[in-house]
């Protein structure tokens, strides 16, 4: 149980207000017909996203998802892609404005997917629902956006401070419990290695549970070894919060170690997950005590 110190610091950060929270809005865009064929402008799209480990291309594939969400504001396809395509854009930033702003943006294209569940809007717009409540009224269909908008939104949250973690928490855990509800395999057991970070990450007083997280990590990994994220969350996450060493190098290696173009689809998330292990390893005297 928390302590009374600490329940104080939580219902403060609670009251900080509406601030702490992500500003984006639940709206659907009215269709624009100028931006052209929404089909044709998807397959160049997709062509581009198929080369984003090059960052240019991504960008160049964003620019192309986003006309074509600007042409078919209900085409879930593409704001999933603007979803996690800001989010992996993100994620390789290394300046933490940058980070914030690409993943602020994640979060808006995100709320705009989910805007098109109307049940969800509906509930919310009932104001007796909060964010977290409403997560009952998303479907399968909604799976995508709603994984990558709770990733972002956590990434966004923490970096940004406690306050913002702590306000956001709610939603999040809601989210990604409602995703594993729906589909728990998604994006390679996104939701386990999602809760194996998360339970490492959150302060004591919210909750940390290095068992926990250690589980979650282990079925992620059992299930999908080719997904080289998990192990890196492993080694950042758990082994540092634990202090062991042994398993942060050993994680990482295996990780450098491991063929990036097993699987087509996330050939590029794999080699930015590789780039992460370089960047641990080299610090692993900082990270652990003598």
């Amino acid at each position: 149980m928390p302590n009374p110190a600490a329940l104080v610091l939580i219902a403060g950060l609670a009251l900080t207000g509406c601030s702490t929270k992500h500003a984006g809005t639940y709206e659907v865009a009215t269709a624009n017909t100028a931006t052209g064929s929404s089909e044709a402008l998807m397959a160049e799209a997709e062509a581009l996203w198929a080369q984003r480990t090059d960052l240019a291309m991504l960008q160049a594939a964003l620019g192309k998802y986003e006309q074509v969400a600007a042409a078919d504001p209900t085409n879930r396809e593409a704001a999933a892609r603007l979803v996690r395509g800001y989010y992996f854009l993100g994620d390789r930033q290394t300046d933490k404005d940058q980070k914030l702003a690409t993943w602020d943006t994640a979060i808006t294209w995100g709320k705009r997917c989910l805007a098109i569940n109307t049940e969800f809007t509906e509930l919310l717009e009932k104001g007796d629902e909060t964010e977290a409540t409403a997560a009952r009224a998303f479907t399968e269909e909604d799976v995508p956006c709603l994984y990558w908008t709770s990733s972002a939104l956590g990434k966004w949250a923490k970096l940004s401070g406690l306050g913002k973690t702590l306000k956001n928490l709610p939603t999040v855990k809601a989210w990604m419990t409602r995703v594993q509800e729906l589909d728990p395999d998604y994006f390679y057991s996104g939701p386990d290695r999602y809760w194996g970070a998360y339970y490492a990450a959150i302060p004591s007083f919210a909750g940390r549970d290095l068992d926990r997280s250690r589980r979650h990590l282990d079925a992620a990994i059992a299930a999908h070894p080719e997904y080289l994220g998990t192990k890196v969350i492993l080694a950042e996450y758990w082994a540092r919060g634990t202090q062991d060493r042994e398993t942060f190098v050993t994680a990482l290696q295996e990780v450098l170690d491991a063929d990036p173009d097993v699987l087509d689809d996330i050939a590029a998330e794999n080699r930015a997950e590789q780039d992460k292990a370089r960047a641990l390893l080299a610090n692993v005297d900082e990270y652990f005590a003598e």
